[in-house]
């Protein structure tokens, strides 16, 4: 009996020695997770001459908003947001909605020529045209100062498709069979069955390629050079580098100016990144879900 209660004894000992370490670890973890973003939107908030003294930054220091009214005094900065949201809602669309469509077909293994396809998928997972052959054929198909560069490129990825073809396979196949029973047709098995019941890695395939298209910076730089076609990204690039050659042509000029380039790129950090942080709390739930469907079997 007195052996049972020491080994209960020295269990419940680890037990708390594992808990508190555990916990400390995790704190640790966080405060290393949570102090730049912190310090990246207070510091955003702080005056030029705060921000070039450096040191840690836990607060505003000298509180202003002049860095976000330089950022939007550039009156396209509207313009360029709509052309981002645009691209993004419309790009995340067009994507998730092609890629359901071949992962549905190949999910079914009576579709002919389907490991055809897949060997030809697998191949452009591993090998490129290059971005000289790319920009020859964007400029023959006339996506060249199109806002269709920004979709049509992106309309489908292989990768994902196999994350969806993998969850179709596991939706019953009675519930198929009983609606064409009823006298449904394959469209309307895609779209009134299949899609339904593919809400979580629907919503997991769509947060990706958001933030993606969100954030795609190299597309506009290297394919478009019509401003009025900007996405917010290349829109705060030029923004930066306007503030640097001004500072680089009257270096003077950077004790009195109330902004650095510094501070713009803060400004312009937060800007970007503000979207995507807004919209994933409502995601969260399907996301965290479409990460660990399939992770166990019965």
């Amino acid at each position: 009996m007195m052996i049972m209660q020491r080994r209960k004894r020295s269990i419940i000992h680890e037990n708390r020695l594992f808990n508190t370490i555990n916990v400390m670890l995790m704190l640790l973890l966080t405060l290393l997770i949570a102090y730049p973003v912190w310090n990246l939107i207070v510091s955003s908030f702080s005056d030029a001459r705060h921000l070039t003294e450096g040191g840690i930054t836990l607060y505003p220091k000298g509180f202003t908003l002049e860095n976000y009214r330089a950022v939007f005094r550039d009156t396209t900065i509207w313009r360029a947001f709509g052309i981002s949201i645009a691209k993004t809602v419309l790009g995340v669309l067009t994507h998730v909605f092609f890629c359901s469509m071949v992962a549905f077909a190949m999910s079914k293994r009576y579709l002919i020529g389907r490991r055809l396809y897949s060997a030809i998928g697998i191949i452009t997972m591993f090998f490129g045209g290059g971005m000289v052959p790319t920009y020859l054929l964007y400029r023959q198909l006339g996506l060249l100062n199109n806002f269709w560069v920004y979709i049509l490129p992106q309309l489908f990825s292989y990768y994902d498709m196999i994350i969806l073809m993998n969850f179709f396979r596991d939706i019953p196949v009675s519930l198929e069979e009983s609606a064409v029973i009823d006298g449904a047709g394959t469209w309307q098995v895609f779209l009134r069955i299949v899609l339904p019941l593919s809400l979580p890695v629907l919503a997991t395939i769509a947060l990706f390629n958001g933030v993606f298209q969100w954030n795609d910076y190299m597309t506009a730089r290297m394919f478009v050079n019509r401003e009025e076609l900007y996405p917010v990204q290349m829109k705060l690039y030029e923004i930066i580098v306007q503030s640097q050659t001004t500072l680089m042509s009257n270096p003077s000029a950077g004790a009195v100016l109330p902004t650095t380039t510094r501070s713009i790129q803060l400004a312009t950090i937060v800007l970007t990144a503000l979207p995507i942080v807004l919209v994933y709390p409502f995601l969260q739930k399907y996301f965290v879900k479409g990460m660990t469907l399939g992770a166990v079997k019965e």
